[in-house]
């Protein structure tokens, strides 16, 4: 799965995040470890799942394990998530949802060897239910102990960046990104989290006592934010292009194990490596380019990382390896900007129901349509050929590439603002406005 839970929770975790003195080092550094931790169990079996299943007779079913995924995506707020906002500290619940989690995964190896399809996907939709709440919780604890010293945020979350890239190193440098054992491995980072978690400092839960209301977690009170033009259509261009990141998400191991490739879990490490570099570009982009062209460069090369992986079909590896590495500007530049726009101009207090909104249409919607729709083709067109066969995941990967090229130009078309000028604040009757905000500061 892409990052993109965590982009879109940690913009919601700033807006909800109470002031508090300045922390010491060592906390800072446990909250490193807990950011590392959290990624090293998302990133040791969510990269590479697609691959297990293929390898172990299951392909057809990877278009609905991530389609599963994302249904947990929108789901699991009303449960895990609700507890951790309203009834019990958020690092219990972090603890208790990892050790649960972990023990789901104990029973996956069994199940994925006897190619119990059915039993398999109960198990990942109900170990997802445990998991997905995680990243939001976890972002929700760095900023609520960080307080009004919130501006070191990005220099703890890139920890969650590199506990992806050192799981999917380690996977791969153990021969086990096709493996059924891979569950194991992610069951004890999921322990091990589990335990760590009750160590951390106390989060007590920010909204104690407050109704719950499902309109919050869909982001129902930002509805009438559509009646901006601006608004809208990176709704929709985010819709799209976390359709394409499905296509990504669900197939992409798979197909460089089909290429040839031993070490899947090392290859896919690379995209991670890359985000790092680009993560850091972001302000450089904004102050250069300006956030429309940003984000166009972020929508676009979903395109040419699809065109390179069509490619890679003909058995050259580089142009597969060059696709990978683009994901860090693919997500970067799209994912980050998107949340950094929103939490600009949106009022203070839609902040939440905007970035909630956000989280729905990239780890909901979009990765369910990008998984279902990729899992069909994938069943009409790759299933029915000849294992050696790699040119029939072309078709595959176009279908992406059209996508994003209509998403680009939509974007272009449709998004108004000039470089250099102030961004408009979006208005809701009955909110108060946000200042106008200069493109420097997001």
């Amino acid at each position: 799965m892409s990052e993109s839970p965590s982009t879109a929770s940690a913009a919601h975790g700033a807006a909800a995040a109470p002031g508090r003195p300045a922390g010491h080092a060592t906390l800072y550094t446990r909250l490193i470890a807990m950011m590392l931790l959290e990624f090293i169990v998302f990133g040791s079996w969510f990269a590479t799942i697609g691959l297990v299943l293929s390898t172990n007779g299951l392909s057809t079913i990877i278009g609905l394990v991530y389609a599963l995924a994302a249904v947990s995506a929108i789901a699991s707020p009303m449960f895990l998530g609700a507890l951790g906002d309203r009834f019990f500290a958020s690092q219990k619940v972090l603890g208790v949802a990892h050790i649960l989690g972990g023990i789901v995964l104990v029973f996956l190896p069994g199940a994925v060897s006897a190619q119990n399809g059915g039993l398999v996907l109960g198990l990942i939709f109900l170990y997802t239910l445990f998991f997905q709440p995680t990243i939001g919780l976890a972002n929700s604890i760095v900023f609520r102990q960080l307080g009004s010293d919130d501006g070191r945020f990005p220099y703890i979350r890139v920890f969650g960046t590199l506990g992806w890239a050192i799981a999917g190193l380690g996977v791969g440098w153990m021969g086990l990104s096709g493996s059924a054992n891979l569950f194991i491995v992610t069951a004890v980072a999921s322990f091990v989290l589990g335990l760590y978690s009750f160590t951390l400092p106390t989060t007590p839960p920010p909204a104690k006592g407050v109704r719950f209301s499902f309109g919050d977690v869909i982001g129902a009170k930002a509805m009438p934010l559509f009646r901006h033009r601006n608004f809208a259509i990176i709704m929709l261009c985010t819709l799209l292009t976390a359709v394409s990141l499905g296509f990504y998400n669900t197939f992409a191991s798979a197909y460089i194990g089909a290429l040839g490739v031993s070490n899947v879990a090392g290859v896919l490490a690379i995209g991670q490596l890359s985000e790092i570099v680009f993560i850091v570009s972001i302000p450089l982009v904004l102050r250069t380019i300006g956030l429309k062209a940003g984000l166009a460069v972020g929508m676009g090369m979903w395109a040419v990382r699809f065109v390179l992986f069509a490619v890679a079909a003909g058995g050259h590896l580089t142009p597969l390896v060059v696709g990978v590495a683009l994901h860090g500007i693919c997500n970067d530049f799209f994912l980050v900007l998107t949340a950094m726009w929103l939490n600009q101009v949106v009022p203070a207090k839609l902040h939440a129901q905007a970035q909630n909104m956000l989280i729905l249409v990239i780890s909901g919607l979009g990765a369910l349509i990008g998984s279902l729709a990729s899992g069909e083709i994938y069943n009409a067109t790759v299933a029915t050929a000849p294992a050696t066969d790699t040119g029939a995941w072309t078709t595959l990967w176009i279908v992406p590439v059209a996508i994003a090229v209509v998403t680009t130009i939509l974007w272009l078309g449709i998004f108004r603002h000039r470089h250099g000028a102030a961004f408009e604040p979006l208005t809701v009757k009955g909110e108060d406005a946000p200042a106008a905000v200069s493109p420097a500061a997001a």
